[in-house]
């Protein structure tokens, strides 16, 4: 497997593209299975996550082409297709499980395997299942799949549990092609719910109020195909631009707003840092070494817990104690014992780790856990001193396109190896 070597310890300059966001790009492709004309797709990013999907829509009887080198993807849904996703290709990606909604909502049937847990927690699926029933499936659990009906979904008040964004997918995907009006309330407002939206309006769909707790959709009798780019990778984005606090260096990221990472840049000036803010990038300039900051993970527009890992390594080299609390996942605190192998020192207290910042970590070698763990032993290492070698670079190709090319880019030692 391949891994990922750093020689630490160069402040990173310079400015960067973002690639199209990996959590908007999985449901968008997954919502051309709802479109009786062939949909293309632009900004698509080549990651592994989105090979697999493609892999998902090809079992599933449609046709998929993607050309990577310019970010399209080209997907068709004809009228025939197969409604099952199996346990080989969910397990590998959850948000497969979004597959549900958009399969009901055309098809009449899905039947899709359980994902399971994952490295940072089980993460279960009943908000989805029970935001379906609402909109008149019929649900039954058989030998690890999901497997739904619907003579035609009828459109519904539909109260999610818990703001899950899977979940406010699925209900909107499945939406709108049911029959009537609904109502989607405690929705998901992240920016990517907005981006799915937009795709699904760009098809025919009639929604509003995306971006808010409730979400008011139209049922249509069919949608058709369309041609729409996905919005910039604003976890990406913060990855980059706290390797770059954490170095003492500037960096730029173009291709983002700076709506979509408020809360974040926030954090990054109670650290210290110099934030620039325009419609098409951010910038940030260290002010020196970053001050202590408590973090709270929360539902967006709260700080995203895909950004919990990589603050936490900015905060390993601050002056001062932070407190970084993690109120979405369990067990999301994995990248701990490897930030402490580089000599970070961190205290976990049950969802809440106490971090004494260092003012130099040292390189050692790491195994990544999972994708944002991954991403967080790389900030890590940027900044310490001599080697550090990250193991399991296949959690980072998950969600990052190119990552060495464009950390060189900044001025970043660092190289793919065997």
């Amino acid at each position: 497997m391949d891994k990922i070597r750093i020689h630490g310890g160069v402040p990173l300059r310079g400015a960067i593209q973002v690639s199209g966001s990996k959590n908007a790009a999985l449901p968008i492709l997954i919502s051309s299975i709802l479109a009786e004309t062939p949909c293309t797709f632009r900004r698509v990013p080549d990651l592994q996550d989105v090979r697999t999907t493609f892999q998902l829509l090809s079992h599933l009887g449609m046709t998929a082409q993607f050309d990577a080198l310019q970010g399209r993807a080209v997907l068709h849904a004809p009228a025939t297709i197969s409604c099952e996703a199996p346990y080989d290709l969910v397990r590998k990606m959850r948000a497969s499980v979004v597959v549900l909604g958009p399969l009901l909502a055309r098809f009449g049937r899905a039947k899709v395997s359980l994902p399971g847990g994952c490295a940072i927690g089980a993460r279960p699926i009943n908000f989805h299942l029970s935001a379906l029933e609402k909109l008149g499936a019929k649900i039954e659990l058989e030998g690890g799949y999901v497997i739904a009906s619907a003579r035609k979904l009828k459109g519904a008040r539909v109260g999610l549990e818990f703001p899950s964004v899977g979940a406010t997918e699925n209900a909107m995907m499945a939406a709108v092609l049911a029959e009537g009006d609904s109502i989607l309330e405690n929705c998901a407002r992240e920016p990517e719910i907005m981006d799915l939206a937009g795709a699904l309006r760009a098809m025919g769909a009639k929604i509003e109020g995306d971006g808010t707790e409730a979400i008011r959709i139209q049922g249509v009798s069919s949608l058709h195909g369309c041609d729409y780019q996905v919005m910039g990778d604003r976890i990406e984005a913060g990855t980059y631009l706290a390797a770059g606090l954490a170095t003492g260096g500037q960096v730029r990221v173009d291709g983002l707003g700076a709506p979509e990472l408020e809360s974040v840049l926030v954090k990054f000036e109670e650290a210290g840092a110099t934030v620039v803010r325009n419609e098409s990038f951010v910038e940030v300039a260290a002010g020196g070494r970053p001050r202590a900051t408590d973090v709270t993970t929360l539902p967006f527009p709260g700080f995203p817990t895909d950004m919990q890992a990589q603050f936490m390594a900015l905060m390993a080299v601050a002056e001062g104690t932070s407190v970084i609390k993690e109120t979405i996942f369990e067990n999301r605190f994995m990248h701990v014992p490897e930030l402490s192998r580089l000599g970070a020192d961190i205290t976990i207290r049950g969802n809440t780790a106490v971090v004494k910042g260092k003012r130099q970590l040292k390189g050692a070698p790491l195994m990544a856990t999972d994708l944002r763990a991954s991403a967080s032993l790389v900030v890590a290492g940027l900044c310490a001193e001599g080697e550090t070698l990250v193991n399991r670079v296949y959690h980072l190709d998950r969600g990052y396109e190119r990552i060495e090319e464009k950390l060189r880019a900044l001025g970043a030692r660092v190289e793919r190896v065997k």
